[in-house]
């Protein structure tokens, strides 16, 4: 996935998250999302079961799922991914998520 992205790729996890914030280009995107991610969670996947192709703009929904591993706790939370795409490339993410159900599993 991160192939696909550009030297200054925009991407947004959600107000409430562990990872709240604006990330730009690859580096960012790396530590302040997916090295984060393998850190406090166990067997994390995003689960897609919904595709809406927007053309420049493709909506993917779903649901997280994974274990925190400070707690032990596992999580089940609705997400939705919100793709922008140049050139075939990811221009812009942003992400939707219950960030509750997620804080839940990590307290």
């Amino acid at each position: 996935m991160l192939a696909d992205l550009t030297d200054d790729t925009q991407w947004t996890e959600m107000a409430g998250s562990s990872l709240a914030g604006t990330y730009v280009g690859r580096q960012q995107i790396i530590e302040h999302v997916f090295a984060v991610i393998a850190a406090e969670w166990e067997n994390f996947h995003f689960n897609l079961q919904a595709l809406v192709d927007g053309g420049s703009t493709v909506v993917g929904i779903g649901e997280y799922s994974g274990i925190c591993r400070k707690t032990g706790k596992a999580m089940k939370a609705r997400v939705a991914h919100v793709w922008e795409l140049a050139g075939g490339k990811v221009k812009r993410f942003e992400q939707f998520a219950d960030t509750r159900l997620i804080a839940l599993a990590m307290e």
